[in-house]
């Protein structure tokens, strides 16, 4: 009888092997045209695109910075936000809340915006139902005061 072995296929191996295999047909087509090879990959060779390199992200900082000096404001919505903090920190809250901005469905960025602030409470432990319309307030508040701001 012959000794037979079943493969199990690895999906790590599989993405490895795939990546491996696009490498190696972007060095042969970079061997078949030279430098002229870039174009097969990249749509604007010739724009301005090494120009703007890492505006995005000057953008990005700027509005976690907003969002910071905002979280240590008098306002009203920050300082119930503080109050409502817990033990996190206020950087680890603006960084989160940074991400939440950038989700594009307003529902889907209330609701992010919502769980983080029940992330931090002591206070929010009973579900009541007077606890969850002020969350749900506060969120609301929260969003409209970076609207103005961002």
């Amino acid at each position: 009888m012959l000794n037979q072995k079943e493969v199990n296929s690895n999906p790590q191996t599989d993405t490895f092997a795939e990546a491996l295999a696009a490498a190696r047909k972007m060095q042969q087509e970079w061997l078949n045209y030279g430098l002229d090879f870039v174009h097969l990959y990249v749509e604007d060779v010739d724009g301005d695109w090494l120009e703007n390199w890492g505006s995005d992200e000057d953008i990005s900082a700027s509005a976690l910075d907003s969002i910071k000096e905002f979280l240590v404001s008098d306002d009203a919505v920050a300082v119930k936000i503080r109050q409502n903090l817990g033990e996190r920190s206020l950087f680890e809250l603006a960084v989160n809340l940074e991400e939440s901005w950038s989700i594009t469905e307003a529902n889907l960025r209330r609701c992010s915006v919502r769980n983080l602030l029940i992330g931090g409470g002591n206070n929010h432990e009973t579900n009541s139902q007077i606890d969850d319309v002020e969350l749900w307030d506060l969120a609301d508040n929260l969003l409209a005061k970076f609207a103005e701001i961002l």
